[in-house]
């Protein structure tokens, strides 16, 4: 398996389809960082892909190629945000509950469903740290990295969205 650099590399030596390649290993984090902003499913989409279309125009800027997966974060938090402010002032921010994040073996079964419901009613920044470790898989670290805290702080998110996890999935299952 290639490196992020490697990669970036590549895409900036002509290989497109190389950014194919990043694109598929980010493309569940984005959409988690976007949903966790905007709470509507569609609209996190569509900031996925504005995500990645503007970390393709800024590619050559990135300085530590190693860094992809942090800096695509950010971009995508930022697009979200972006995306969120042009929104009429008169929209409501409920959380789609139904909402899924693609799952390439098909739809989620009933208790994803319900993980997914019960992630989408912590804390905003619980949601977002969640997402990133335990649906994307990063690291602690690079969660802290993208998200722009200390580990320590991460961690105990991390803590306390599983507490209260635990809490609504027992209180779901009455």
């Amino acid at each position: 398996m290639q490196t992020d650099a490697e990669l970036v590399n590549a895409v900036l030596d002509g290989q497109q389809q190389a950014y194919a390649v990043l694109v598929q290993r980010y493309e569940r984090s984005v959409r988690a960082i976007a949903l966790n902003v905007l709470g509507d499913y569609h609209s996190a989409t569509d900031v996925t892909q504005d995500t990645f279309v503007k970390a393709y125009e800024q590619l050559a800027g990135l300085r530590r190629r190693q860094a992809f997966g942090p800096w695509l974060m950010k971009i995508a938090h930022r697009c979200a945000l972006d995306s969120l402010r042009r929104r009429p002032k008169e929209m409501q921010l409920e959380v789609n509950v139904d909402a899924t994040i693609d799952n390439p073996n098909g739809p989620f079964d009933e208790d994803k469903q319900r993980l997914l419901a019960a992630v989408l009613q912590l804390q905003k920044s619980e949601q977002q740290v969640v997402m990133l470790r335990y649906f994307d898989g990063h690291s602690v670290k690079d969660v802290a990295e993208i998200v722009g805290r200390s580990v320590g702080t991460v961690t105990k998110q991390l803590s306390r969205a599983y507490k209260s996890l635990r809490r609504l999935l027992e209180r779901s299952e009455l």
